[in-house]
């Protein structure tokens, strides 16, 4: 049976007469990742630090390891929740080097035993020992993060909360310090929270993904399910770019300029719009002389390294249509192509 790390339920919480979170519900299985998505200001950095038990919240409970640690009439303090905690820029003491940075939870503990404890956090993180006499500002941002990361593990948390942790750092060292810092995380076993507005980082690390929007939920599961499968047009169009198609739905097919589709799930009967992502669209060359249903012109061409986007004017009175496809040999700009779907797609109201 899993064990549930973090439970949270019913959680509220407004500032100045204003609600930023509604009725939140969320529970962690022990040794997972979540990440809650949502764009600036939507709450999930107030959730946040509800958990960490920076505020308080005005209704709901926040429980952590079987223990309730917060509700509207008591809260267990912050340092007394088992959770570490590492901020957007780390907060590291400028101060203090590594080695003290990371032992400053450690406190009443023998040195002996601090010196190697830190030296075993350093090594976690993948950062040499000698790192330990340095100063904050002689590291580079990925460095920093792991600093932090490790002064967050030195007490041995139930629960790591993340709160934009590699926002601040260039597009390929946050790709590869996320990657790193998951895999430590991971092989630790220790139960993750992470809040982020980057839909890549959030499907890439993530068990488990919640989409926040206006202070609630839209949508909570896997990566997978809610990219695939989402259930409302907000939760598809924020986790990637979305093709609408007006349609006509009977028995499960969604009939529409693109031929007759699969849809997913128990869709109704009647007019609709179907969605598609643009990788389901896959975008064949054929000679002018082919004049077949689904042959549109390629108008425009967005390179993006490993990927394009092909801008393909459908004819007729459809609006021009997003095809992603290696970019390998696309098809240039005025060839005649045949768009083929490749899954089911979603109709959503």
């Amino acid at each position: 049976m899993t064990t549930t790390i973090l439970d949270v339920k019913g959680l509220a919480k407004s500032f100045h007469g204003n609600a930023v979170l509604h009725d939140i519900d969320l529970d962690l299985p022990s040794g997972t990742t979540t990440a809650v998505l949502g764009s600036s200001g939507c709450g999930k950095t107030t959730l946040l630090r509800l958990i960490a038990g920076f505020e308080t919240p005005d209704g709901g409970t926040i429980t952590i390891a079987g223990r309730q640690v917060a509700s509207p009439g008591s809260a267990v303090a912050p340092h007394r929740r088992g959770v570490g905690y590492v901020a957007q820029d780390g907060a590291l003491f400028p101060h203090l080097t590594v080695g003290q940075n990371i032992a400053y939870g450690l406190r009443g503990n023998a040195r002996s035993e601090v010196r190697a404890r830190v030296a075993e956090l350093l090594e976690t993180v993948s950062l040499d020992a000698s790192y330990a006499s340095r100063r904050p500002h002689q590291l580079s941002g990925g460095q920093q993060q792991r600093v932090a990361l490790a002064r967050a593990l030195a007490r041995h948390p139930v629960l790591m909360l993340l709160d934009e942790p590699f926002s601040a750092l260039d597009t390929g060292l946050r790709a590869s310090t996320r990657k790193a810092v998951a895999g430590l995380l991971a092989a630790a076993g220790v139960t993750t929270l992470l809040v982020t507005h980057d839909q890549e980082e959030a499907l890439s690390i993530a068990d488990q993904v919640a989409v926040m929007h206006d202070g609630r939920f839209t949508q909570v599961g896997s990566p997978q399910r809610v990219y695939r499968q989402p259930t409302d047009r907000f939760t598809a169009e924020f986790l990637g770019d979305c093709i609408s198609l007006p349609c006509t739905v009977a028995s499960g097919v969604a009939d529409c300029t693109l031929g007759r589709i699969p849809v997913q799930g128990s869709a109704p009967e009647g007019p609709a719009t179907l969605v598609l992502r643009p990788e389901q669209l896959v975008a064949t060359v054929v000679s002018d002389s082919e004049r077949l249903d689904g042959v549109g012109t390629v108008i425009a061409i967005e390179f993006l390294g490993h990927d394009v986007l092909l801008t393909i004017d459908p004819a007729g009175d459809t609006a021009p249509l997003i095809v992603r496809q290696h970019s390998l040999s696309p098809p240039p700009i005025d060839a005649k192509v045949r768009i083929e779907v490749v899954g089911n797609g979603i109709v959503l109201t």
